[in-house]
C-alpha cells in the first residue's frame, strides 16, 4: 500500500479538519462559540463519550478490528455495571485506514469535534507518532494498546502494550539461551522494526551475537521471495520478525514453501498473535515462536471469562490474543483511574492513574505513574497446529516498564 507523507499533508489535514469544524453544525454534533468559531455542543450530563479509533480498512486491519471489538466488549462490561462515576460510556468508532495522517486527522476530529474523554486506538508506532503531537497539544489521552520499540513516553499517552524490556530483551534472552546465536532481521519498513532492530543489534554486540542480514519491506508487501532467499543463504540460527500486518501471510507462506521448518530455522515474531496465525494459516506457522505478555491459553480466571465473554459476543470461532487484551483492559485501566480520580478532567486522572492495578486476563497490571507504561508479564510461545500458543517460558512475575533501557549497559546512548 502506498503510504502518504505527513509533512506533505499538512495543508491537506488542517483543510479536512476545517471542513469537518464547518460540517458539523448541520448534524448537530457543534454549536457557533460567541467568537464566530465551532466548540462541541453541550454533552449528555448522564453519558460520557469515549474514542475508539484503530484500521477497519487496509493493510493492518487484519489485526485492529479485533482491538476494536475488545475495547466495546470492555465499554459494554462497564456500562453493564453501572457505568464510570455513574454514567454510561458511549463510544465514537473511528478508522484510521492503516494511514499515519489519517489516524492524526481522526484523534483531531475525535477530541475537538466529537468531545471525547479518552481515546482507545491506534497499532503501528507509525500511527502513535502521528497522534501524539495531536493529543499534547490538545491536552487530552490516549490508551495505545500495542507492543512498541520504546525510547519513549508522554504526558499525554498511557501504553498499556509491553515495552522493549518486557517483550523483545525476553526474546532475545530465550534465543540466546537456545544457543540461537547468529539471527536475521525481517521487518516492515517502518519506525517500530527499524528502531526495534537497532536495539537487537545493540543487544547483539553486548551479548556475543552476530547479525547475519537485515532486510524490510514495505508495509503490505506481498513478495518474499528475495528475502526468503537471502535469509537460506546468510543461514542463521534463527530470524527474529519484525513484520505488520498482512505481510506476514505471505513472509511465513513463501517461506514455509521452501521447506524451511520451526525446528531448522525458528522465526520469533513480535507483531504476530492468535489473530494473525488465522489469517496465515497455522499449519504455515506451527512450530514457531512468539513473544508476548498474553495468549488465549495464559492460564488465570479473569481470562476464563475474558475468553468466554469475548466469544459469545462475537462467535465462537474468534481467537484473542495479546493486543486484543491490552486493549480491553486499557479500557478498564482508564475507568479505574476515572473512578478514583472523581472526574474526567485530564490532568486529575493522570495524578490519580499512577499505581492503579487490575486483575487482567493477562494477570495483575499495574500503572507505573511516571513513565505511563505498566508491569507486564514477559511469556514465549510456540505455536500449535491448531492455531493456538502453548506458553514455553515466562519471567514469572510482572517486569517494570524500563522505556529508556536504562537499567542496561549495552544500550547506552541509543535513546539519544
Amino acid at each position: 500500500m502506498r503510504q502518504r507523507n505527513v509533512a506533505t499533508r499538512g495543508g491537506t489535514l488542517l483543510a479536512g479538519l476545517a471542513l469537518l469544524a464547518l460540517a458539523a453544525p448541520a448534524c448537530g454534533s457543534q454549536v457557533q462559540s460567541s467568537t464566530g468559531g465551532t466548540v462541541p455542543a453541550p454533552s449528555d450530563p448522564t453519558k460520557i463519550k469515549v474514542g475508539v479509533l484503530h484500521s477497519l480498512s487496509g493493510t493492518m486491519a487484519i489485526s485492529e478490528v479485533s482491538v476494536r471489538d475488545a475495547e466495546l466488549l470492555a465499554i459494554e462490561e462497564i456500562n453493564a455495571k453501572g457505568g464510570v462515576l455513574g454514567k454510561q460510556l458511549v463510544p465514537s468508532v473511528e478508522d484510521g485506514a492503516s494511514d499515519w495522517p489519517t489516524f492524526a486527522e481522526k484523534a483531531q476530529k475525535l477530541i475537538s469535534v466529537n468531545g471525547v474523554a479518552t481515546v482507545f486506538g491506534g497499532w503501528t508506532s507509525a500511527s502513535r507518532k502521528a497522534m501524539l503531537p495531536v493529543f499534547e497539544r490538545n491536552k487530552s489521552l490516549l490508551y495505545y494498546p500495542v507492543q512498541y520499540e520504546g525510547l519513549e513516553s508522554s504526558p499525554d499517552i498511557y501504553y498499556t502494550g509491553a515495552t522493549t524490556n518486557q517483550q523483545i530483551i525476553p526474546a532475545l534472552d530465550y534465543l540466546k539461551q537456545q544457543g540461537k546465536t547468529k539471527l536475521f532481521l525481517v521487518g516492515s519498513d517502518y519506525v517500530f522494526p527499524r528502531t526495534a532492530n537497532k536495539e537487537i543489534k545493540a543487544y547483539a554486540a553486548g551479548n556475543g551475537m552476530t547479525i547475519a542480514g537485515e532486510e524490510y519491506t514495505p508495509l503490505g508487501n506481498t513478495e518474499y521471495a528475495t528475502v526468503v532467499n537471502k535469509v537460506k543463504a546468510a543461514s542463521p540460527d534463527a530470524v527474529f520478525n519484525t513484520l505488520n500486518g498482512d505481510s506476514n501471510v505471505a513472509f511465513f507462506k513463501q517461506l514455509h514453501s521452501t521447506g524451511i521448518t520451526a525446528s531448522q530455522m525458528p522465526v520469533m515474531s513480535v507483531s504476530i498473535a492468535e489473530e494473525e496465525v488465522r489469517g496465515i494459516g497455522a499449519d504455515n506457522v506451527a512450530g514457531q515462536l512468539v513473544a508476548w505478555n498474553y495468549y488465549q491459553t495464559t492460564d488465570t480466571p479473569a481470562n476464563a471469562k475474558f475468553v468466554a465473554a469475548y466469544k459469545a459476543k462475537y462467535g465462537a470461532n474468534r481467537v484473542t490474543d495479546d493486543p486484543i487484551e491490552a486493549g480491553y483492559t486499557a479500557v478498564y485501566l482508564w475507568a479505574a483511574s476515572v473512578e478514583k480520580a472523581g472526574s474526567t478532567d485530564v490532568e486529575k486522572v493522570k495524578a490519580a492513574a499512577g499505581g492503579i492495578t487490575f486483575d487482567a486476563p493477562e494477570g495483575t497490571v499495574t500503572i507505573d505513574g511516571l513513565n505511563h507504561h505498566i508491569y507486564k508479564t514477559a511469556r514465549i510461545g510456540v505455536i500449535q497446529p491448531d492455531g493456538q500458543i502453548k506458553e514455553a517460558w515466562n519471567s514469572g512475575s510482572p517486569i517494570k516498564p524500563d522505556p529508556y533501557l536504562a537499567g542496561y549497559d549495552w544500550a547506552k546512548g541509543l535513546s539519544g
